[in-house]
């Protein structure tokens, strides 16, 4: 375990919450920001997160604030872990209190909802190249995270030094981190997962069984390389946590809120109706297309991830878009 540091976190959410959860464990100082004033205030008096986290209770060095000043007052670090499209205002809320060598930690998985862009390139632009800058990405449910059940994760950044630095403050018995150097393949991952996810949950609610799943998430992982790789990032990563892992993780188990939307979309819900019984911000929704604006830039054909950009964003019905799937024309697995 390292020595303690000053964490400011961004982002009051499940996920968020659970990772200030895991630092403040460690025995670092957290303070996290919730945009909330009265969110923050029951958080701060009740000593846990009732909405998203009710039977975790808070460690006494993490604290609740919706005064930014507070939270940014000289932290050692930042981790930001906002949904993806307020990732940037999160940014440039910060920018005026921020330290040009104070390390931003993102853990937000997707991409720039207007340009469908890397959020690292997000944070370049934002607050420019010279501040250090790492990623958090991988199968990792914020309920089990925050009950200290054993997880596995990975951080990439491109200074070495910096993720070995990160991944001894996250690191403990339960929480594992595997270090990287390909902040452009964590970052891709995090996005395509949640698209395919939402497509295992729709051919679920079809009915279409474990074999039609497995074809999906095998090709989805095959979609997620061919971009990663397009874009500068490295194979192996999509084999590891932030890629095969995360993958899996999302698409096979219910506390998904991407696999369930899709599930609901597969039985025949509409996507206000889904997204409103989930309650929280489906993140596959956007990233759908988010990730059609990015592969057609690119020229990468992503057959699945597309399907889904129809049903969501053109209301082709899931049968077709499936049939569609099924029929194309026959070609080598690689």
């Amino acid at each position: 375990m390292s020595e303690s540091k000053t964490f400011a976190v961004l982002g009051a959410g499940s996920y968020g919450t659970a990772l200030a959860i895991v630092l403040a464990s460690n025995g670092h100082q957290v303070k996290m920001w919730a945009r909330d004033a009265e969110q923050a205030e029951a958080m701060q008096s009740d000593r846990t997160n009732s909405r998203y986290l009710p039977d975790v209770s808070f460690p006494e060095t993490l604290q609740v604030s919706n005064d930014i000043s507070e939270v940014m007052k000289e932290p050692t670090m930042v981790l930001v872990a906002v949904p993806s499209h307020a990732f940037r205002a999160a940014l440039q809320t910060i920018k005026p209190y921020l330290n040009e060598k104070t390390p931003i930690i993102w853990a937000s998985k997707g991409l720039d909802p207007d340009t469908g862009d890397l959020l690292g390139n997000v944070l370049v632009e934002e607050l420019g190249a010279s501040q250090p800058h790492a990623i958090l990405s991988g199968p990792s449910f914020a309920k089990e995270m925050a009950r200290g059940m054993p997880t596995a994760i990975s951080l990439a950044s491109s200074k070495s030094e910096l993720a070995k630095e990160l991944a001894i403050d996250f690191h403990n018995d339960r929480f594992r981190v595997y270090i990287s150097t390909d902040v452009i393949g964590l970052q891709i991952g995090g996005a395509v997962k949640n698209v395919v996810a939402i497509g295992a949950g729709i051919a679920d609610g079809l009915g279409f069984g474990s074999n039609a799943r497995t074809a999906l998430i095998t090709r989805g992982l095959a979609e997620m390389k061919r971009l990663g790789v397009a874009l500068g990032g490295k194979p192996e990563t999509f084999n590891g946590m932030a890629g095969m892992g995360d993958l899996v993780l999302t698409c096979t188990d219910d506390q998904s809120r991407n696999r369930r939307f899709g599930l609901a979309l597969g039985q025949g819900g509409d996507r206000d109706g889904a997204e409103e019984a989930i309650g929280q911000v489906v993140e596959g929704v956007r990233n759908a297309h988010e990730i059609h604006m990015l592969s057609e830039r690119v020229g990468v054909e992503m057959p699945i991830c597309e399907a889904i950009y129809r049903i969501i964003y053109e209301g082709e019905d899931p049968k077709v878009a499936a049939h569609e799937l099924l029929t194309r024309d026959l070609k080598a697995e690689s």
